[in-house]
């Protein structure tokens, strides 16, 4: 059956569309937290099916997927949240690559402390646009 990731990755998918606008609007680092694994039980097909489809999908838009962590959680039971759950014991971690870093970690919260703070142009003017 079409589960909530397929309706989110589908054509018109609300998934699809915050992955090209998070693109075209500059967004250069991305986690895919993989949610709601309790209710498929942690399935590791599933969430291996959901990797493959959506790595293939964030590439198209303009990412590269060793660059972007994907970690299956539960936000309703905080599995993978903070502490690496012991219901997802075939779960290896994430590894992500950039130009700069090597980062690997289990969580969410690992995944979003190896973010690379952006860099500031501090030297430059200050630009700010004003609407009446």
């Amino acid at each position: 059956g079409v589960g909530e990731f397929e309706a989110g990755i589908s054509k018109d998918g609300q998934t699809r569309e915050h992955a090209l606008l998070a693109f075209t609007l500059g967004v250069k680092q991305l986690i895919v937290a993989l949610n709601k694994m309790d209710t498929v039980q942690f399935s590791q097909d599933r969430y291996n099916e959901i990797v493959k489809e959506t790595s293939s999908f964030i590439k198209k838009v303009g990412y590269n997927p060793k660059s972007v962590p994907f970690v299956p959680i539960s936000g309703f039971n905080g599995d993978n949240m903070i502490e690496p759950s012991p219901n997802c014991a075939w779960y290896k971690g994430w590894e992500k690559e950039t130009k700069t870093q090597k980062a690997s970690g289990k969580t969410l919260l690992e995944a979003i402390d190896a973010i690379e703070p952006p860099v500031r142009p501090s030297d430059k003017p200050l630009r700010l646009p004003l609407q009446d």
